[in-house]
């Protein structure tokens, strides 16, 4: 392994192409094949999002009204549109004109072109001026606008200033139009279109022809399979470099889904070549100018050639650069200070009148003592306690220390427990987006780094590398950082091993916490869950708080989850469904998986009612009283409290509320989170929320309930695994409720953990360790 790379640019030449000639209106197009076509003026818009184009909007088509949905790039009354799509039933809404691809028509009757002109296109022109417009020029009208603009000062009321305006907003809608038709005639749908143009704008055509796989990287929401199709058509030969080069990226990219920081290379071998059809001498051709170009990098681990996308190699390598560094800075602030540590922790024993363990001590010990250090262990072994003592006996030290960690709810837990606020990593690093929202960022970096003395970080099992690097880039050396978690559940989202890893490569000081104290040792949830990170399967009783109702087919599993949070934990046992329980599932799709779930447990437990407004979001409709989540960070999104009577900006990934009211008239849906905070969302914001009712393991890591459902399902054990049942039995506070096959359950907890992921980040440490920095 290589701890200080260095690599060349590289360039290629361009690919021989074709230019397509005249398609037309009738060229197959990658949407249109069983489509139905549509002719009609655009007559009311009912809803426009400016930000992702959607739009409904009613149609004239032949004298009958028409509702059409779709994307459009700024609809404008009186504009006549030739379109394909499909017809669709909605639930709530009847019979609509699915929208796929449209190609305009200016409109040439007079009450048409006044229409036009006097929609909003033009600023400063309104219907009286339009149609003044309109009987100057007659059916010359637009051929005005597009070669005689300063016929137009002979209009009453358009000076040289608002001839200015209006030129320069008609000259953007010209040059939107003109790219749309152009892309059209390549087999480009409207909607794929005008992601190009938002980025490219009038360079669209031109970046195209010179590289369409280029808009993989640079347009979000496009993939590889588009640029292919796209490719195909624009004559580009299937071993052309460009997209041999663009297939092995694609390839390479699977690291990111599987949770690897890298692939072998027979692995990357084997998926391209599966992936491109194409031979193998062109792929290893590809993968040596990507490394000399920095388009990836390759290393050596274990004895084996592997291959990185660039970043993450970047933000491994660099997370054990600043690990080794900070490692290496320990002990210096106690003996500065002259601090006792024994007498600390016992003066806070003494203050808090509790009594820590011989283990917990030592992690108070070690925190404090070391430039950076881990404290694992499952839930209610004491980790919060801990945090707590560190906290006092820092600050009792006069330092500086900050709180956060990776998700909201946890981060507002930590706030809860501590008395002290606690951000989300990311609002932490002060992330924010660009002007026009295609760029990310951290404002806090190596060149603006945090000021503290001390950082601790919860729940840092669900960090991954990139998050960690970030991380890391804005900790000055000589911060203490004090990592808290618990290694036995899941691994992060996205790429990397990263609290794991660390545990494991010994260079960092670990202080693992065994005994349960939160709940009641006789509870059986603590015993049941460490016989199953024990991979040990549990005798089940059901006369106490974990519970397994044997159910074999998957319908009987669903319909037993909507029985018991539909009536039968209330009848049974007091427990109010809406209040106390949380459905997680192992799995998103199927009857069982948390979008089923949520559909079933929706119309049983908040069913449609007429004194209920509804907004539908494609294949989710909303309803007054439904159970929701936040499901991005949004730091600008305004709240307030009635009860406290403040009000701030922010709410965050998993934050859960109820939907108070939604206005069909003003467009905005009003959401009540669990905190008390009241929020008005915008129709167009309502992709950031989803139903709760169910959510996925993965999406309740981090948060503790009451009481848990969660189904068992079959399925393969590189995804269905111990780790995975261990964190679920785990969000449950009071009890546990397992409903479905004995056998999935004993699977899960004999497949072991999830499959082990590829990453270096130990043997990297290793690396800086033995050069020692």
């Amino acid at each position: 392994m290589k701890c200080f790379p260095k690599g060349n640019n590289h360039s290629e030449g361009r690919p021989a192409i074709y230019t397509p000639g005249d398609f037309g209106y009738n060229k197959i197009t990658e949407t249109e094949v069983g489509m139905d076509r549509l002719k009609g003026s655009l007559e009311h818009i009912v809803f426009h999002n400016e930000k992702n184009g959607y739009t409904v909007a009613d149609f004239d088509v032949d004298g009958e009204m028409v509702t059409v949905v779709g994307t459009m790039e700024s609809p404008q009354m009186g504009i006549f549109l030739a379109m394909e799509g499909i017809w669709r039933e909605h639930p709530t809404y009847g019979h609509q004109f699915q929208m796929e691809n449209y190609r305009i028509d200016l409109p040439t009757s007079e009450e048409g072109l006044v229409r036009y002109l006097s929609s909003g296109l033009l600023p400063g022109i309104g219907e009286k001026i339009a149609l003044e417009i309109v009987q100057t020029f007659g059916d010359k009208t637009m051929d005005v606008l597009d070669h005689h603009p300063k016929a137009l000062l002979s209009v009453h009321g358009i000076g040289k200033k608002t001839l200015a305006r209006m030129m320069a907003a008609y000259e953007e809608q010209r040059e939107v139009r003109n790219v749309l038709m152009e892309l059209q005639e390549y087999g480009i749908s409207s909607r794929t279109a005008l992601k190009l143009y938002a980025v490219y704008h009038e360079a669209t055509v031109g970046v195209l022809l010179e590289d369409p796989y280029r808009i993989v990287k640079d347009v979000r929401g496009i993939g590889f399979k588009v640029a292919d199709q796209l490719a195909a058509r624009l004559g580009f030969e299937t071993t052309s470099e460009k997209r041999v080069r663009a297939g092995v990226v694609q390839s390479l990219r699977e690291c990111y889904a599987r949770g690897n920081t890298y692939m072998t290379e027979e692995e990357l071998f084997e998926s391209s070549e599966r992936f491109l059809g194409v031979p193998r001498e062109a792929i290893e051709m590809a993968m040596a100018d990507l490394v000399l170009s920095g388009g990836m990098h390759a290393d050596e681990i274990d004895g084996q050639t592997v291959y990185y996308p660039m970043g993450l190699y970047e933000a491994e390598d660099h997370t054990a650069l600043v690990i080794t560094q900070l490692v290496a800075g320990s002990g210096e602030a106690p003996q500065k200070s002259g601090v006792d540590l024994d007498r600390a922790v016992s003066d806070y024993e003494q203050a808090m009148q509790i009594k820590l363990d011989a283990v917990q001590a030592d992690a108070v010990r070690t925190a404090i003592a070391q430039g950076v250090a881990i404290i694992t262990g499952g839930p209610g072994t004491g980790k919060t306690t801990i945090i707590n003592g560190i906290l006092t006996i820092l600050k009792g030290m006069q330092q500086s220390v900050l709180l956060a960690a990776p998700t909201g709810r946890a981060a507002k837990r930590m706030t809860e427990t501590t008395g002290e606020a606690a951000k989300t990593i990311h609002r932490l690093l002060e992330y924010t987006y660009s002007d026009d929202e295609t760029f990310s960022s951290f404002e806090r970096n190596e060149d603006n780094p945090l000021e503290a003395d001390a950082l601790i970080v919860d729940e840092a099992s669900m960090i991954d590398i990139t998050l960690m690097d970030s991380l890391l880039s804005a900790i000055k050396i000589g911060t203490r950082l004090i990592l808290v978690g618990d290694a036995d559940q899941l691994p992060s989202v996205g790429p990397g091993n990263v609290l794991s890893d660390l545990i494991e490569s010994g260079a960092v000081p670990v202080v693992r916490l065994e005994h349960i104290y939160r709940q009641s040792e006789k509870s059986m949830i603590s015993v049941n869950a460490r016989a199953i990170n024990d991979g040990i399967v549990p005798e089940i009783d059901n006369h106490s708080d974990f519970v397994f109702m044997r159910k074999s087919s998957q319908e009987d599993i669903a319909q037993t989850i909507l029985d018991l949070m539909q009536w039968r934990l209330r009848d049974n046992l007091g427990i109010e469904s809406d209040r106390d329980v949380q459905v997680i599932s192992p799995i998103k799709k199927g009857i069982i998986g948390v979008a089923h779930l949520n559909q079933q447990l929706q119309a049983v437990l908040n069913p449609p009612g007429p004194d209920k407004n509804e907004r539908t979001l494609g294949p989710i409709v909303f309803r007054e009283g439904d159970k929701v989540m936040q499901v991005r960070n949004n730091y600008q999104l305004r709240w307030e409290d009635r009860e406290a009577v403040d009000e701030g900006e922010g709410i965050y990934n998993g934050d859960i509320g109820q939907i108070m009211h939604i206005s069909t008239q003003a467009k905005v849906v009003t959401v009540r989170f669990s905190d008390g905070k009241w929020v008005h969302y915008d129709f167009e914001q309502l992709d950031e929320l989803t139903h709760a009712f169910a959510m996925t393991v993965h999406k309740s890591q981090g948060s503790e309930f009451p009481v848990v459902i969660m189904p068992m399902v079959g399925g393969s054990p590189m995804f269905l695994n111990r780790k995975l049942l261990y964190t679920g039995v785990t969000r449950a506070k009071r009890m546990i409720i397992l409903v479905g096959n004995f056998d999935h359950f004993v699977r899960m907890i004999r497949a072991g953990s999830s499959r082990e992921r590829r990453t270096g980040l130990k043997a990297r440490i290793a690396c800086y360790e033995a050069i020692k920095l």
